[in-house]
């Protein structure tokens, strides 16, 4: 019997899929040729339609335009978070979707598509905590 043996089953915020356990799903993703990214309350109505979409809890949000153009923003979940960068003057938008437990992250890239208007968006998912949880 090894020391992993007695572990006791990970709580219910950890994925459990095809025999992995992990702390969450980590996506990537990148806007480009966007529309609206200089639009402050456009990037707020889009972390709240991307919580809505993933059926996940927003505890708080934050964001900051600079001036002359640009967004940073973060939006706390109960499950995580969702932050951006955006370049507006090239129509590029850098989004990251952290989830756990049983939010559906997959669904942002859709949400992000439609809201600023482009079919080319670009995503990478990880996988966090793989092998350590």
């Amino acid at each position: 019997m090894k020391d992993t043996d007695l572990r006791p089953p990970p709580p219910d915020h950890f994925i459990q899929h095809d025999g992995q356990c992990f702390a969450g799903h980590h996506l990537i993703i990148e806007v480009v040729d966007g529309t609206g990214l200089d639009d402050e309350n456009r990037i707020q109505r889009a972390f709240r339609q991307i919580v809505d979409a993933c059926d996940a809890t927003l505890l708080h949000m934050y964001t900051h335009r600079f001036s002359p153009q640009g967004i940073s923003g973060v939006a706390v979940l109960a499950e995580s978070h969702i932050t951006v960068h955006t370049w507006p003057e090239i129509g590029y938008g850098a989004f990251d979707v952290f989830m756990c437990g049983a939010a559906r992250p997959e669904r942002a890239p859709e949400v992000l598509a439609q809201l600023f208007e482009t079919r080319d968006v670009r995503v990478k998912t990880l996988k966090r905590g793989e092998g350590i949880v």
